[in-house]
Order: structure tokens, then C-alpha cells, then sequence
């Protein structure tokens, strides 16, 4: 994992000084911590003895007062140089993965579910962060202050130093392994409840309308509560095991305290002036037990943070080869062949398309219908250039759409199900379709599109905010706004995935006249899930199992193909009789 990764060690490397510092901040302030005790503890043994002069306490006195001041200074200036340094690092890493994002849309459309990709950014860069703030920095501060505690009490006998050795081991490294073997299952299958709930709510949410519609709210609540309870479940497991881990060693330092009280009486009670160290040793070893105590926490959650570290490292594909890049004018556009397409996913899945072959020529629209999951949309990343099939080739004007990307948004305009619309004024909103366009060219294209008596009756008319995801407005409304950004961005080929689903059927029928209106001169290619509105096209191509089933004129094809007749019939709610 650690050999090719590219997510964590080169930020370790990047800011490798303020990471040195933030480990030395973090010995001082255990040391000061450890030292106050220390000089705390010498000062009560010192006063209870009646020195005959203050000036024998008076500079430990004055120690005390130095390391409780340095124990806070240290400590905030740890956290301060510990937070700079990893919010520098994940602010990177955050900048990283959104324009892998968007890079490679469409591989993380084939990879990964909407819900997965949530779980990606809200929670794999937060993992690092962690991996950082409670594993990384406890451990290496905490391995550092071990070796000094072991150093100096071997220093005075080398036996008691080898078992404080082992006790302490217990504590770095013993007990955090345990963490990892008890946990690393279990924190996976926490990793796994998540992602899957990440990926049912974004469903679910995403189709609200539709619970509701058929009445099955109930049903709408009760889809998350089996993983919610089985993730409750894993967690309380968790919490339990962290309890009883913390509780032994809190014993284990408690047997520390112990053998320290034996050590001390043995090597410091042969005079009266060494006894004073007695209580200022066994003291001191407290505030380490703060610092070693939570690597088990660190440790037994890295599992999670590998998990993460391994995503973030295969996020990127196999890179995609362009040919040599080429230019096209728009206007000089004349056909479209899909030259003998064939794509699959993967080895392992069926193959979407198979074989298809069509030229389209400029101002000529095509229907493509059939069954879900038969590569309709999937053919239309294909003519966008989103995806490479694996034989033929999509050519624009005899030139390959992937020598064409540099140009794809002056060639290619999209309408899908859901357009996207920002929480800014209307006129912004369409203005992205061409951010050279006037004020007035806006105002034509949105009166194109129908809108005009609609922005008439709004009080801030032009300027009214659509409000978030275009909240505001209807989902025919909202289309409608989209398409007047397809008609400033003026691109010759015109790409539709099912824009009128989940509209009443007036609205649909009304939403499809003005797009083959005000697209009168374009080229359209049309993926659709019913027959509503195929007038208007030149051909309809039905898909099915990655073959053309059946290809044709609408008029032809319902004067001459049956199974079309049948289709049409029922789509349309027309009972059809044997």
C-alpha cells in the first residue's frame, strides 16, 4: 500500500520541518507536564523534612511556576503548529481530489455510485486528517518519551529499566496491536453500513417524490432503519471494547506507579537528602500516561484510515491516450458516424453496445428507445467523447471525437434529466451557456423557451433568484431555463437524455414542442423511454440488448412494423386486443 502511495507520504515529505516541530512541541509539553510533577512532588518531600532554609525550596519552587506556565504554552503551541500543518495538508489533498473529480467524470459515473462518491469526499480526506492528529503524532511523541523515561531509569539500574521497558510496551505497543486484531474487522464493516447508507438516503432522497406519490412513506423510513440498527450495534461493540481496553491500562499504569514506588525506595532511601526524590519520580510518570494511553484509539482506527488511504489511491483510472488534438469550427459541421461501436464496462459485464453503426447528418434528429440498462446513455458518452469504446470509433466530419475535446463544448450541448440550476438570479443562470452573450441575447433566448409572460409576473423579473437546485421553479420550468442555455451556447449537436422524465404529460408534450422548435436547425440526438413527442424526429432507433432491433422513419414504422404499432398503442394507454 505504502510503496505506490501517492495521498500521504509526499505531504509528509513536503512539510517535513513543521512536522519535526510539531512533534519536538509535542515532547516539550509531556516533559513539562512530567517535569512539574517532578519538581512538585520534590518540593512537598523537600518542605516536609523542615529544610532550616527557604532557599533550599525556593528553586524548585521557581521550577514549578516555569514548567506549569511552559506545560500550556507548549501545548497550545503544539496544537496550533499541529492543526496548521494538517489543514495545509488536507487542504491539498481536498483541492486533489475534486479535480480528480471532475476530470474523470465520467469514470466515477461507471465506478461509483452517487452515494459512494459522498462517502468519498465527506469522509476519506477527514480519515487522513485523523490518521495524522490521533495516530501518527501520539504515536511518534509517545515512542520518544518512553525511550527517555527507559534511558533515565536504566541509567540507575538497568533491570528496573528493561521492566519499565516492557510495562511501557504494553502501553505503545502491545495494546494497540490487540486494538488493531479486535477492531479492524469490526471497523470495516462500520466503513461498509456507511457507505451503503451513504448510497440509500441519496436514493431515496433523490426520488422522495415518488414515495410519496405511491404512498409508501412508511416504506421510505423503514429502508435505512436495519442498517442504522446494525451499524448502532457495531459501534456500541466498539465503545464497549475501548472501555474495557482503556480500563487495563489505566491498570497497566497503575502497576507502572507501583514498580516505580520500589524502584525509588530502593535506589533513593539510603539518605535522607536522595528520599526527597521518592514522591518527585513516581509523580512524574503521570502526565505520560495522557500521551500513551489514547495510541491504542489512534491505532485501533487505522484500519479505517487504510481503507481510505487504498480508495484515494486507486481513484485514478487507466489514463486515456487522446489523439493528436484537432479544431473544428461549429459551423462547418456536416455528419456524425458511430462507426461500428462496441463497449463494455469491464471484462466481467455484458456488453452494452454491440456493432452500432449510423450516420446522422447536420439538422437530423434520432430517437433512441428501449429497455433501461440497454447503453442508450451510455451511447451518448460515447458521441460526447466521456467514454473510449473498446472497437470503432465516433467521427465528427471524418475526425475522431476524442481529437476534439478541446472543442467538445462548442460542438456539444447536453439536456439531461436533472439541469443544474445555481442559487443565483435567472438571467446568470442561463448566461453560463455563453458568458459572452448580452443582456439582450439572454432576454431572446429565454422568450425563445417560453418564459417570458413567467419572468413578466415575478417582481425582480430577470433577476429573481432560482434558489437553490432551481427550487423555485417547476421541473418544466426548469428545463426550460436549461434550453435557453443550449440556445446561447449555440453548439451544432444537440445530446438529450430523457429531459421530460417525471413531468405530467401535458407539461411533457408541451416541453418537447418548444425544444424541437427552438432546435429546428440542430442536430439532435434524443434518448428516451417512451414514444411521447417522436414526430418529431427522423429516425427512432429501438435498442435492445445492445442491438438495433428495429430502426426506422415514426410514420413507416407505424404503418409497417407491428411491434411498433404495439408500442405506440401502449404508450399512449391504448388497450390492445388479440
Amino acid at each position: 500500500m505504502w510503496h505506490h502511495d501517492t495521498w500521504v507520504k509526499p505531504y509528509l515529505k513536503q512539510y517535513k520541518f513543521l512536522l519535526a516541530l510539531v512533534l519536538i512541541l509535542g515532547v516539550l509539553t509531556t516533559f513539562c507536564g512530567g517535569a512539574l510533577m517532578f519538581t512538585s512532588g520534590y518540593t512537598i518531600d523537600k518542605s516536609a523534612t523542615h529544610p532550616y532554609n527557604i532557599l533550599l525550596i525556593y528553586p524548585a519552587i521557581l521550577m514549578t511556576r516555569a514548567f506549569g506556565i511552559g506545560r500550556p504554552t507548549f501545548k497550545y503551541v503544539e496544537r496550533l503548529k499541529s492543526h496548521n500543518w494538517v489543514l495545509r495538508v488536507t487542504s491539498k489533498l481536498r483541492t486533489r481530489l475534486y479535480k480528480t473529480v471532475e476530470q474523470d467524470a465520467a469514470f466515477f459515473d461507471e465506478k461509483y455510485q452517487t452515494g459512494n462518491i459522498l462517502g468519498l469526499l465527506s469522509e476519506d480526506i477527514a480519515h487522513l486528517q485523523n490518521l495524522y492528529l490521533r495516530t501518527v503524532f501520539p504515536t511518534v511523541v509517545g515512542i520518544l518519551l518512553c525511550l527517555i523515561i527507559v534511558i533515565g531509569i536504566g541509567y540507575f539500574d538497568l533491570w528496573f529499566g528493561l521492566l519499565i521497558l516492557l510495562l511501557l510496551a504494553i502501553e505503545v505497543l502491545i495494546a494497540p496491536l490487540i486494538s488493531v486484531a479486535v477492531e479492524a474487522g469490526r471497523r470495516q464493516q462500520q466503513k461498509e453500513l456507511k457507505d451503503h447508507l451513504y448510497t440509500n438516503l441519496t436514493d431515496n432522497i433523490l426520488g422522495a417524490n415518488d414515495w410519496v406519490l405511491s404512498g409508501r412513506q412508511q416504506d421510505f423510513k423503514q429502508t435505512t432503519q436495519k442498517t442504522v440498527a446494525e451499524l448502532n450495534k457495531s459501534t456500541n461493540h466498539s465503545k464497549h471494547f475501548r472501555w474495557r481496553r482503556d480500563f487495563y491500562l489505566q491498570a497497566v499504569l497503575g502497576i507502572i506507579f507501583i514498580v516505580l514506588l520500589i524502584f525509588t525506595n530502593l535506589c533513593f532511601t539510603n539518605n535522607a537528602e536522595r528520599a526527597n526524590y521518592v514522591a518527585a519520580f513516581v509523580l512524574a510518570i503521570a502526565p505520560v500516561g495522557e500521551t500513551i494511553i489514547p495510541i491504542s484509539q489512534g491505532f485501533e482506527e487505522y484500519p479505517t484510515y487504510k481503507d481510505s488511504i487504498i480508495r484515494l489511491n486507486n481513484l485514478h483510472p487507466t489514463p486515456q491516450k487522446l489523439p493528436q488534438q484537432q479544431h473544428l469550427q461549429p459551423e462547418n459541421f456536416q455528419k456524425l458516424v458511430l462507426d461500428h461501436l462496441q463497449f463494455e464496462y469491464d471484462a466481467d459485464s455484458p456488453v452494452l453496445i454491440k456493432d452500432f453503426h449510423q450516420t446522422i447528418n447536420r439538422g437530423e434528429k434520432l430517437a433512441l428507445i428501449g429497455p433501461s440498462g440497454t447503453g442508450k446513455t451510455t451511447l451518448l458518452q460515447l458521441i460526447n467523447g466521456d467514454l473510449a469504446p473498446q472497437k470503432g470509433q465516433v467521427l465528427v466530419n471524418d475526425i475522431n471525437v476524442l481529437a476534439l475535446q478541446k472543442e467538445r463544448q462548442k460542438l456539444f450541448a447536453f439536456l439531461n434529466q436533472q439541469p443544474f440550476l445555481f442559487n443565483t438570479s435567472i438571467i446568470n443562470n442561463v448566461r453560463l451557456g455563453n458568458e459572452q452573450k448580452t443582456d439582450t441575447e439572454v432576454q431572446k433566448a429565454l422568450a425563445a423557451v417560453k418564459l417570458q409572460d413567467l419572468i413578466d409576473s415575478l417582481p425582480q423579473g430577470y433577476n429573481t433568484p432560482v434558489q437553490e437546485a432551481g427550487s423555485r421553479f417547476s421541473g418544466g420550468e426548469q428545463q426550460r431555463l436549461a434550453l435557453a442555455r443550449i440556445l446561447l451556447q449555440d453548439a451544432p449537436i444537440v445530446l438529450l437524455d430523457e429531459p421530460t422524465v417525471g413531468l405530467d404529460p401535458i407539461t411533457e408534450n408541451d416541453l418537447l414542442q418548444t425544444i424541437f422548435q427552438v432546435l429546428a436547425d440542430k442536430t439532435i440526438i434524443w434518448v428516451t423511454h417512451h414514444l411521447q413527442g417522436v414526430k418529431n424526429v427522423d429516425q427512432v432507433i429501438f435498442l435492445n440488448q445492445g442491438h438495433i432491433e428495429m430502426q426506422g422513419h415514426p410514420q413507416d414504422l407505424y404503418q409497417n412494423n407491428r411491434h411498433f404499432q404495439e408500442l405506440y398503442k401502449m404508450d399512449q394507454g391504448i388497450l390492445i386486443k388479440r
